[in-house]
């Protein structure tokens, strides 16, 4: 609705209760969705109910959940990431077949359980398992029940038939799995599962036209929570369809295709399933099964989906403020920087890796890295005169010398206004440097 249609739902009473001085005020936020409807105390009951609908977020939120955690995926708003931000960064699973066995199950699972990396502070893993009913005649129920002994992250659980996965369900009892997957032969059964359960649902079809017809179909049926998937597994098919049945929901508000997404890296023939991963990761995935757990594979998968589901206003940042490194005594350097995470792990890494003892005062400059800070006016003297003093670093310390980085070392002149009594050295461009400078040039001076 434009802020023109919104206005003529509202009271048009100018009370200023919402915060706003005039409705029509009021009604422009609310269609730039800078605002929310719940401010405007008098709106009646039947345009909240028309203005809600037309709020209505263009891809549903689906949440998925165990009982370690949940995992929510959808309510994006815009196409590419500049433009706002993505919220809800696609769920990594790994696929598990329950003709394996539950000893294999339960082995695969522990191992996912048990994987967590660290990325600049942030921690790290998978966020579920896909369980799939692969053969005739396995006992799925047993093999979801293996799964969930050892492990608690959310479930995926995959089968064709109705009764399987049914059965499937009843294992799950008690956590929130997505089940996978109605198809135009057995959507009926595969939607009364899902009521039964209370559980999202997966739909599939070779065709953005079917998976309109089938959306419509289960939601009349009482099936509101649903993933799409187009089942198109090969790079170009698969990008032109999640890039189309994203743009329709985002751009054309075809509420019928509003829902998260699941892709299949592994079931790609023509190219490796990591680079199909990487594919789904940046263009609109809300799910995504792998086949086999490889650390080696899964690492820069989770890292490059950390950067990608980075609000990019908001960069990742570390708390200003003192940091030490490999327990400095009073003769040890001391060196500043910024509280971009990068930044910051990047200096402690080389410093702790050399074996050298070190102090690190880490500047409030907004989550901004040093060359960045300094251009935008976030990294100057008296941002850094101001955290060496707040951190009482003076009287933990036998010298008044401090290392400035190399890219900023304009600033050298002013920080010594700014610090009277300190010796600012100016050190390295580039973290990589850092073991050598303190080696030749900080260990002559304290000779």
């Amino acid at each position: 609705l434009t802020g023109l249609d919104i206005y003529k739902l509202l009271p048009q009473t100018n009370c200023k209760e919402c915060g706003f001085p005039t409705c029509l005020a009021f009604a422009m936020k609310l269609a730039a969705k800078q605002a929310e409807l719940k401010s405007c105390p008098h709106v009646s009951d039947t345009a909240k109910a028309k203005l809600e609908a037309a709020a209505a977020p263009s891809i549903r939120l689906v949440t998925v959940a165990g009982e370690g955690g949940r995992l929510e995926a959808g309510n994006e708003t815009v196409l590419f990431r500049h433009e706002k931000t993505f919220y809800h960064r696609p769920g990594l699973f790994v696929r598990v077949k329950a003709s394996a066995g539950a000893e294999a199950i339960e082995a695969a699972a522990r191992a996912l359980e048990a994987y967590l990396v660290d990325y600049v502070g942030i921690k790290l893993g998978v966020d579920g398992i896909a369980v799939e009913a692969d053969a005739p005649g396995v006992d799925f129920g047993a093999a979801v029940a293996a799964a969930r002994r050892a492990s608690r992250k959310p479930l995926i659980l995959m089968a064709d038939q109705p009764d399987v996965l049914a059965q499937g369900a009843q294992a799950a009892a008690g956590v929130q799995p997505l089940l996978y997957a109605a198809a135009e032969a057995n959507w009926q059964a595969m939607a009364e599962i899902a009521k039964a359960a209370k559980c999202p649902l997966a739909v599939k079809a070779p065709s953005l036209e079917k998976l309109a017809e089938l959306t419509a179909a289960l939601k009349q049926a009482g099936v509101e929570d649903l993933v799409l998937d187009p089942l198109a597994r090969e790079p170009g098919p698969a990008l032109q369809a999640f890039t189309q049945l994203r743009r329709l929901a985002v751009k054309k508000g075809f509420r019928a295709l509003g829902y998260p997404l699941i892709a299949f890296p592994g079931e790609a023939a023509s190219v490796d399933a990591v680079v199909m991963a990487a594919q789904a990761i940046a263009k609109y995935a809300g799910f995504i099964v792998i086949d086999g757990f490889d650390p080696a594979a899964v690492y820069p998968l989770l890292v490059l989906r950390q950067n990608i589901y980075t609000d990019p206003q908001k960069p990742i940042q570390v708390q200003p403020g003192l940091y030490e490194i490999n327990n400095p005594g009073p003769d040890a350097p001391l060196m500043v920087t910024t509280n971009f995470s990068i930044t910051y792990f990047a200096v402690n890494n080389e410093v702790e890796g050399s074996g050298w003892p070190g102090w690190l005062v880490v500047t409030d400059a907004e989550g901004m890295s040093v060359l960045t800070a300094w251009a935008a006016g976030k990294f100057d003297a008296d941002r850094i005169a101001k955290a060496v003093n707040g951190c009482a670093i003076a009287g933990k310390l036998n010298h008044k010398r401090l290392i400035l980085p190399g890219q900023v070392a304009v600033l050298s002149g002013e920080l010594e206004e700014a610090l009277p009594g300190w010796q600012i050295m100016v050190g390295p461009k580039e973290a990589v440097d850092l073991p050598g400078f303190l080696k030749l040039v900080w260990g002559q001076k304290t000779l």
